[in-house]
């Protein structure tokens, strides 16, 4: 790795997969001060996890910034009710600071729950809670009492860790909600779908396909949640865990309290959803239907798939990709999805990935494939001209780095607006891929040897 010039303390964090060879990426870290790394906060990855959750109130106990970064901060559609898409904050202000502001916190939580009448309630502690020691616990437990709704203290102090120990906070406050509603009518052959946010109404078609095969799904969590569903989630009979970096905690409490195993699954590609369908039907070994149901509805959907596939492969054939993502999992997922148009990953990294993500990375890869782990904007822009990139799949933060060194760009983030999960989302994809890439207004990029000049270059007429 001499030869990449990347910082020393970063270098046990970048690797290149090669024939033969065990590659170890450390990972589950601390970012590099001053590397100014791609990760968001404790604070937003537990917001992230709990924002879906639709007829719940969402109050952050902070200053108004904190509120105002995470505000509608992922698509997550509903179907019902939109309170979860209105960001209510405490406001600390300076005062506040010097005196606390567990008053002001039980005011505001007492008149919001008043006014909107929510199922229940998330409270987010943020930095500045933890530097002045508000006992938020104590608040949502008087508040409980007194209004008779759960409130739930959120522990997401940002600087308590990384973007991965938000999911945990969510995680234990999830773990206080399950198991306090009636099981009574859930069905033999049930589950719960954990770690799908519904970014842009993929649970739904999830659900279908589910449903279609004869499964009965108890709760969502979180995408399109609601806050009865997740009471009672305890009476399903299996976890089907997609995101397994948010969500492997709750499901390891539920088998550890409840005795409801758990399985991962991504619905991102064909091979990886029609996989989802095969698990949870196999699962169900006495109703041989399901699994028969579940055939028909992947090759209904790969048979009408196919030949709008098979058209872009001709054109993407032999194209580079880089993959950088917040979980592992999509990443993995993603270099299927490419390799069936044709595209070879050359860099794959994420923001949350544990070593065994990594190593499944380095199967799937070919020799010479960059493996990151929490890169920053310079790794990233490095890699991706040094390997001839000619897509990039990213976040939000991801994109003007593509832009600014000439390369295409698919939005796999989640604030997007398009489905990309299920057989459907396979086709978005794609064209998604397939109009990025072969956009015509790449021939305008300096790095591609267009006659795109600087705007420093530029001649400007001098009036006379």
């Amino acid at each position: 790795m001499a030869e990449m010039r990347i910082l020393k303390e970063r270098e046990r964090q970048i690797g290149q997969v090669s024939a033969g060879e065990e590659l170890k990426i450390l990972c589950e870290k601390k970012s590099l001060a001053g590397s100014v790394s791609q990760r968001a906060c404790v604070f937003c990855g537990s917001r992230v996890v709990l924002y879906p959750i639709a007829d719940a109130l969402h109050l952050v106990h902070g200053p108004v910034g904190c509120a105002a970064y995470t505000w509608d901060i992922r698509g997550s559609l509903s179907s019902g009710g939109q309170l979860h898409r209105m960001s209510f904050s405490t406001d600390l202000q300076e005062r506040d600071v010097v005196f606390g502001g567990a008053d002001k916190l039980y005011s505001a939580l007492v008149e919001l729950i008043d006014t909107y009448q929510p199922k229940a309630a998330f409270v987010y502690a943020t930095c500045i809670v933890g530097l002045i020691g508000d006992d938020v616990e104590a608040v949502c437990k008087r508040v409980t009492l007194e209004k008779g709704i759960t409130v739930l203290p959120v522990h997401s102090e940002g600087f308590r860790g990384t973007k991965k120990d938000g999911y945990q906070a969510a995680c234990d406050a999830l773990a206080r909600l399950t198991g306090t509603g009636s099981t009574q009518g859930v069905g033999p052959c049930s589950i719960n779908i954990l770690g799908d946010f519904n970014l842009a109404g993929e649970i739904w078609m999830i659900k279908e396909y589910y449903q279609k095969m004869g499964i009965e799904v108890v709760s969502t969590i979180t995408g399109d949640g609601r806050v009865d569903d997740i009471r009672k989630a305890h009476g399903a009979k299996l976890n089907v865990v997609q995101c397994s970096g948010s969500m492997t905690k709750l499901a390891e409490h539920m088998k550890q309290t409840y005795s409801i195993p758990y399985i991962k699954v991504s619905y991102f590609g064909i091979e990886d959803m029609a996989d989802a369908l095969y698990q949870v039907a196999e699962f169900f070994p006495a109703y041989p239907q399901i699994l028969e149901k579940a055939k028909v509805i992947v090759q209904t959907e790969v048979a009408a798939l196919m030949p709008e596939l098979r058209a872009y492969r001709t054109a993407l054939n032999g194209k580079k990709a880089a993959i950088y993502v917040g979980g592992a999992f999509k990443a993995v997922s993603l270099v299927r999805a490419l390799r069936l148009l044709g595209m070879k990953t050359v860099l794959a990294g994420s923001q949350t990935g544990n070593p065994k993500d990594y190593a499944q990375l380095q199967d799937l890869c070919d020799p010479g494939t960059v493996i990151i782990d929490d890169a920053n904007p310079l790794e990233l822009s490095k890699f991706i001209k040094e390997k001839d990139v000619d897509l990039l799949i990213g976040g939000v933060k991801e994109r003007p780095i593509a832009y600014k060194v000439g390369v295409g760009f698919c939005d796999h983030n989640h604030e997007r607006k398009e489905a990309l999960a299920g057989f459907v989302g396979m086709r978005n994809f794609a064209r998604e891929v397939y109009s990025s890439v072969m956009s015509p207004v790449w021939r305008f990029s300096s790095r591609r040897g267009g006659d795109y000049i600087p705007f420093r270059e530029t001649v400007v007429c001098k009036a006379h």
